[in-house]
C-alpha cells in the first residue's frame, strides 16, 4: 500500500529534533523525500539516521537568507520541486516581563521566528507547484496571556496573520497555507528551558495544569497533524490554525 505522501517532496526546517524531526519521520514512512535542516551538524546526522529511507540534511539558520539561497539551490538540483514545505524552524529565546525584554533577545527571536519564517516561505515559492502545501508552526503561546512569554508569544502570533493573509496571496495557484498551534509538547528545546531536574519537574507541572487532557504532547502527535496538513486530506483547508493542544487554549 502506498503512504499519504508517495512520490513527494518535502523540506522539514528544524528537522533535526523535536516537533520538526517527528514530522520528517512520518513524511518519510508516508512514501516522501524528505529535506531537513538544522544549524547543528552532529544533531543533522543524527536526524538522518533516525529518519532513514530518502533524506537529505542542509545545515543552515533560517535567520540568514544566504543560507536559505543556499538550501534552495540545493533542492532544486536535487529534486527540482517542493511539494510540501513545514516552516518549522524557531527558537524560544529569553523569558522575562516587559522590564527585562532587552534588545538583543527582540532581534533574535523576531529574526528566526518571522523574518526566518517570512523568507523560508518567499524563497521556497519557485520551487512549490501548484497545488502544494505550506505549513507553519506557531503555538498557543499566540493566544495566552503568559507572563514573561511576550516576545516569543508576538513572534508566533505574526505566523497565523501570515497563514491567512498567504492564503489569500496564493489562492490562484491552489497553494494551501496552514499553521499548527502545539500545546505543551515534551521537546529538546522546551526541556532546555530549565537548567536541572528539578526546576524541569516544576515546569512541565506548571505547563501540564493547563492542559485539560492532562499531560504533555508528545511530538509525533503534532507530526500526524502535519501530515494531515501536508496531504490530499486536508485538500479544502486553507488559512486555518491547527490547535494540538490537548485543548489548553480552547478549555
Amino acid at each position: 500500500m502506498s503512504g499519504k505522501l508517495e512520490g513527494k517532496i518535502a523540506l522539514v526546517t528544524g528537522g533535526s529534533s523535536g516537533i520538526g524531526l517527528a514530522t520528517a519521520q512520518r513524511f518519510a514512512k508516508e512514501g516522501a523525500h524528505v529535506f531537513i535542516t538544522g544549524r547543528r551538524k552532529p544533531e543533522l546526522d543524527a536526524a538522518l539516521k533516525a529518519i532513514g529511507g530518502r533524506a537529505a540534511a542542509v545545515k543552515a539558520d533560517i535567520s540568514k537568507l544566504s543560507d536559505l539561497d543556499r538550501l534552495f539551490a540545493y533542492i532544486k538540483r536535487e529534486d527540482g520541486r517542493l511539494d510540501i514545505v513545514f516552516a518549522n524552524a524557531g527558537i524560544l529565546g529569553a523569558f522575562g516581563a516587559i522590564g527585562a525584554i532587552t534588545e538583543e533577545n527582540f532581534d533574535q527571536t523576531f529574526a528566526t521566528n518571522v523574518k526566518g519564517t517570512l523568507f523560508t516561505v518567499q524563497k521556497a515559492l519557485a520551487l512549490v507547484p501548484d497545488g502544494g502545501s505550506i505549513i507553519m508552526t506557531c503555538s498557543t503561546a499566540s493566544m495566552q496571556g503568559m507572563a514573561g512569554f511576550s516576545p516569543y508569544a508576538a513572534s508566533k502570533a505574526a505566523l497565523g496573520s501570515f497563514a491567512r493573509t498567504w492564503a489569500a496571496d496564493l489562492k490562484g495557484r491552489k497553494i494551501r497555507v496552514n499553521v499548527i498551534s502545539p500545546g505543551p509538547t515534551e521537546t529538546p528545546g522546551l526541556a532546555r528551558m530549565a537548567p536541572d531536574e528539578e526546576q524541569r519537574k516544576g515546569l512541565y507541572g506548571m505547563l501540564v495544569s493547563k492542559v485539560p487532557l492532562g499531560r504533555m504532547g508528545e511530538p509525533d502527535e503534532i507530526a500526524k497533524a502535519a501530515l494531515f496538513l501536508a496531504s490530499d486530506d486536508s485538500s479544502f483547508v486553507t488559512g486555518i490554525e491547527l490547535f494540538v493542544d490537548g485543548g489548553a487554549a480552547q478549555v
